[in-house]
């Protein structure tokens, strides 16, 4: 991987960070030196979740959700985040997670 596309994903990682901070939650770029689940590409303190980012023209989606999946544990639901050049963020989270938040959102339904 090149300079460029390094400093690419880190401005996305920031970039993410500062979308999640904008909402109220407090959030910052991991430790990618680390590796494993304890270095998500950007830490959401009291989310049970693991942040994936990708800031590329062409998202390989299963490949990423993949090891979103892998990181993240057992203990922590996967979700890419994803931007294009002047797009905006998308996020990518498997349909059973997805369903499982909305019915611990909306218990009722």
């Amino acid at each position: 991987m090149g300079k460029a596309s390094r400093d690419k994903g880190k401005r996305g990682e920031r970039e993410a960070a500062a979308l999640l901070r904008e909402y109220g939650f407090e959030a910052r770029r991991g430790c990618q030196y680390q590796g494993g689940p304890d270095s998500p590409d950007v830490v959401a303190d009291g989310l049970p979740l693991h942040f994936e980012i990708k800031r590329t023209e062409r998202l390989s989606l299963y490949p990423a959700i993949e090891q979103a999946t892998q990181d993240a544990g057992a203990e922590k639901i996967p979700i890419v985040l994803h931007r294009q050049s002047r797009k905006p963020w998308l996020a990518i989270i498997p349909a059973e997670e997805l369903l499982s938040l909305l019915r611990q959102v909306y218990p009722n339904n």
